[in-house]
């Protein structure tokens, strides 16, 4: 395979210090890297910006620009707000709950946990309107075999018929896991 891990994935963000101080705060993410220039280096722009780079654990990255020059950011009206989002594992239910109740202190509304039956999770909207996710893995390996048995069959019925598979109605009709969930 060519490709070794993601390098960083970006996002634009509101203000560059407000969303370094609100991940290091709540989500303990420390700033590891800030780059800024007056000119874009790959196509030479005259477009200002601040790049800050967030340690999102494991080798992982999170960034953000920050574009003072340009109208402000909006979201994709045309996508609904719960499927653009970055998802982001804890290690344990305990750390999720407590995470939960952290943010929610703090004002931030949290929905979830949602049981996805090989997960569970919480979201939330960072300050800049990105929603985040925390998901902690809830899944058997026997689980995970059967998604893995059907995922193919899964596309292409979905590429005929553009409606939902049954093949893996379990993760959320509440047969598995006791209770069903929603995204």
């Amino acid at each position: 395979m060519l490709i070794k891990k993601i390098h960083h994935v970006a996002y634009r963000c509101r203000d560059a210090k407000e969303t370094v101080d609100w991940y290091e705060k709540h989500l303990g993410m420390q700033l590891i890297l800030a780059i800024a220039e007056d000119e874009v280096p790959s196509t030479k722009a005259p477009d200002p910006y601040m790049h800050i780079f967030l340690d999102a654990g494991g080798g992982n990255v999170l960034a953000f620009f920050e574009l003072p020059t340009r109208p402000p950011m909006d979201r994709d009206h045309n996508t609904p707000d719960w499927v653009q989002h970055f998802a982001m594992e804890v290690g344990s239910m305990d750390e999720l709950l407590t995470t939960k109740a952290r943010l929610e202190a703090a004002g931030i509304d949290v929905v979830g946990p949602t049981d996805h039956t090989i997960f569970k999770s919480i979201y939330f909207f960072d300050p800049n309107g990105h929603r985040l996710e925390l998901a902690v893995n809830t899944g058997t390996p026997e689980m995970l075999q059967r998604l893995d048995a059907v995922k193919r069959d899964m596309i292409e019925e979905w590429s005929r018929t553009k409606k939902a598979p049954m093949h893996a109605r379990w993760m959320h009709d509440g047969s598995m896991s006791g209770g069903g969930g929603a995204q």
